[in-house]
Order: C-alpha cells, then sequence, then structure tokens
C-alpha cells in the first residue's frame, strides 16, 4: 500500500512538472502570440488539434460597459472594440525632443537627426561626420546632445553600442552607490562578465542588469500595432465589479483519446496533451487571480480615481512565485475596462514603502520645481530633504537624480541658465 501512494506521488509530480514546463512560456506569452508559444509543444503529436481563437466567432458578447459602445455582431467590429493603437516608438521620441533637454533650434535639429537614424533596435547608425559637416558644427557639440538621449524614454535609445545602452539605463536604475562602481565594470567589458562573480556586489550588479532592456527598442518591437486584452473589468447594473477573462480568443485543444492505435507512444503523447491543457488552465487560472488582486488594490482606479502603490512583490508573495516571475507574467496583458485598455505593469507602481509610491514622489518633485525661485533653483540635496520630510521616507540624492532624469527634468545649474535665457 505504501508503495502504491508512493508511486502515485512520484506520478502526480511528474504530472505537475510537466504542466509546470509547459505553463511557463504560455503565461508569458501574450495573448495574440498564445499559438505560437504552444507550438513546440504540439508539433509531433498526433492526437493534438488545436484550433485558434482568432478563428473562431465569438460565444458571448463584450459587456457593453468595458467597450462604453454597443458591440456589434461581426468579427472584425467585436476585435476592434476590444484592440487599441499604440504610438509608435517615433511618436514617443519626438514628443521629447523639446526643453529642458533640447532647448535650442539646433540641438533639436540634431536630436531629430538622431531619432531619424535609429535602427529597427533602437540603436543609432546615422552617419555623423556627414551631419556635422552639413551643419557646420563640430562632433563634439554632436555628441554632447546625442548623449542626452540617456534621460529620455525608453532610457536606453540612441545609443551606439549594446555597453552603451547599458551605460545610459544604469543611471536610470536603483543600483545603489555601493555596486555603481563594479556595475561600469562590467557593463565596459561584457564579454568577460563572470570575470568578475567574486566581487561582493556582483549579484546585485547582475540583478539589476536582468532589468535592462536589450535591445532598447524591445517594448516597440513586441506590441503590434493592435493588442488584445486578456482581461474585462467592469461594474455590473447591481454597481458590482467583475472580472472576466477574454476565453473568446484563446485557442481550443482538441485530444482524440480514442486514436486507434493501441501503444506506449500514443499514450505518452496523450498524457503531454492533457498537460497542455492544465497549463492552458493554469494560464487562465493565474491571470484571473492576477485580475481579482488588481481590482482589490486598485478598485479606486476603476471608479475614477488614481493607481495606488502595488509592488510586484506583494503580489509574487499571494502566488508563492518569485517576482520575476510575476514580472513577466503581466508582460504584454493588457485589461479592457471603462477607462480605456491598459497594460496590466501600468497597475504596478513602485513603492517606496507600503503607503507612498514613487509616482506620488514624482508629482511631488514636478510641482517643487513648477513653484521654485528661478534665481535659486532647488538642488538634488534640497529636494530630497523636502521629500523626506512630506513623505517620512529615508532615500538617497541619486534616486532622486534618477526620478528628475525620467521626469525630463534638468539640473538646478542647467536649470538657472534657461530660466535666465527665458
Amino acid at each position: 500500500m505504501a508503495a502504491l501512494k508512493q508511486t502515485q506521488s512520484v506520478e502526480n509530480k511528474h504530472k505537475l512538472s510537466n504542466t509546470l514546463r509547459n505553463w511557463l512560456p504560455i503565461l508569458h506569452s501574450s495573448l495574440s502570440d498564445l499559438g505560437e508559444a504552444m507550438s513546440p509543444f504540439i508539433e509531433g503529436n498526433p492526437v493534438v488539434e488545436v484550433t485558434s481563437g482568432f478563428e473562431e466567432s465569438f460565444e458571448k458578447l463584450i459587456p457593453k460597459k468595458v467597450t462604453s459602445n454597443s458591440v456589434s455582431n461581426t468579427r472584425t467590429e467585436q476585435i476592434e472594440a476590444l484592440t487599441i493603437a499604440y504610438r509608435s516608438l517615433f511618436d514617443v521620441l519626438d514628443e521629447q525632443i523639446g526643453t529642458p533637454l533640447f532647448p535650442t533650434p539646433l540641438s533639436q535639429k540634431i536630436a531629430s537627426h538622431v531619432v531619424a537614424n535609429l535602427d529597427e533596435n533602437g540603436y543609432y547608425e546615422g552617419k555623423s561626420e556627414e551631419f556635422c559637416v552639413k551643419e557646420n558644427i563640430n562632433m563634439s557639440e554632436f555628441e554632447k546632445v546625442r548623449l542626452r538621449f540617456a534621460h529620455i524614454e525608453p532610457v536606453g535609445i540612441a545609443a551606439k553600442s549594446l555597453a552603451e545602452s547599458f551605460l545610459f539605463q544604469l543611471d536610470s536604475s536603483d543600483i545603489s552607490d555601493k555596486a555603481y562602481p563594479l556595475a561600469i565594470k562590467v557593463i565596459e567589458d561584457l564579454d568577460n562578465i563572470y570575470a568578475y562573480s567574486d566581487e561582493a556586489d556582483f549579484p546585485e550588479v547582475m540583478r539589476v542588469l536582468g532589468t535592462f532592456k536589450n535591445p532598447p527598442a524591445i517594448e516597440y518591437q513586441e506590441e503590434s500595432s493592435h493588442v488584445v486584452p486578456d482581461l474585462m473589468i467592469f461594474f455590473n447594473d447591481d454597481d458590482s465589479i467583475e472580472v472576466k477573462l477574454n476565453d473568446a480568443y484563446y485557442p481550443t485543444i482538441n485530444i482524440d483519446t480514442n486514436y486507434g492505435v493501441e501503444h506506449e507512444y500514443v499514450s505518452q503523447k496523450i498524457k503531454e496533451a492533457k498537460s497542455l491543457v492544465d497549463a492552458l488552465d493554469m494560464r487562465k487560472a493565474t491571470l484571473y487571480k492576477v485580475g481579482l488582486m488588481i481590482v482589490e488594490y486598485q478598485y479606486e482606479f476603476f471608479s475614477g480615481g488614481a493607481i495606488m502603490p502595488l509592488t510586484l512583490k506583494t503580489l509574487a508573495d499571494e502566488f508563492g512565485h518569485n517576482p520575476s516571475t510575476i514580472s513577466r507574467a503581466i508582460a504584454n496583458k493588457y485589461i479592457a475596462c471603462n477607462r480605456g485598455v491598459f497594460a496590466m505593469k501600468e497597475f504596478f507602481t513602485t513603492a517606496i514603502d507600503e503607503d507612498v509610491s514613487n509616482a506620488a514622489i514624482k508629482e511631488f518633485v514636478v510641482n517643487l520645481v513648477k513653484q521654485e525661485n528661478r534665481k535659486k533653483p532647488l538642488s538634488d540635496m534640497k529636494l530630497l530633504e523636502l521629500i523626506q520630510e512630506k513623505f517620512k521616507v529615508q532615500m538617497v540624492r541619486r534616486t532622486i537624480a534618477k526620478y528628475r532624469k525620467q521626469l525630463n527634468i534638468a539640473g538646478s545649474s542647467e536649470r538657472k541658465k534657461l530660466y535666465h535665457l527665458h
């Protein structure tokens, strides 16, 4: 009896491991790429037939309160109702080519040249020398302007190499002052990265490097012109809030359990197919639970309020997974609600502590700069003092400088010069 229980335990563990192995790539995939993510588990399996959700008609109507328009019966119009057009990388960059980073006509002309000469990965590949001769400027002046791209979004854009892109991103990262020098060494010697593995700060450096975008324009490569949300969150007529999976877009897996041939190979393929079904069900269950948690923590947002502090760690603790797994799980996932279509990652603000988000601090910084004495602009140290006094948190000056750069706010000395010019 004990041997039987042990055998069953081993079989269940093996099934679970198979399901988990299938679940991770299926979970990390966007809904529109789900069929492609499942392909490796389907190829060569004669007992499985998969029907794409994008080829099937809806079984249920999309709730009208999600789209705020009446939903028609045609497939094309239903797809349009649940998709959102995204701005291109060039639209995003064009909005940032102005003050304070590019305050003069010449700096804006240089910045426009840089943007026009980005490759598909976001790296600068323009002919700088020819441009400088044509515009009668020297290379050092050109490079000075190009390097200002280190302070715009997406961070890392317009770098000439992977190493330079990482250096751009390093200044906007959360790396400690202590680990910063080692990070510089590692980035400048990426081919020999593990030569520094004995250094005490190496684990932190690797953690930070793991968050960098590679290539810098990766988010715009992954996003197609339209996206389909995984979840719909809406209020019912009785003012209760509902979370609903976008089941209509999920592929359907059909398993031929009566294959006609009794063989160990066929039995194994049937087991693999069932593990795939279990993995797809786990994806639905995971994202549904994510939706419920977002509603729990961000209820005020769906009622018209602001997004509240919510960290990935909070979600990871609920699931019992590593925060990096949750981060990949919400990547390229979208929620449709009465306020529009939003990326899941937008509901997670990096919290300074349980009550204060970095979004709140950034807003405070913007207001401080707007009201500052133009003859004596606030230094980063002074901003730090005011933030710590306001929010009762402990931070370092480097973090304030990072936030300021992300907000496209120049340093105090540069702001003083700009005020004087204006």
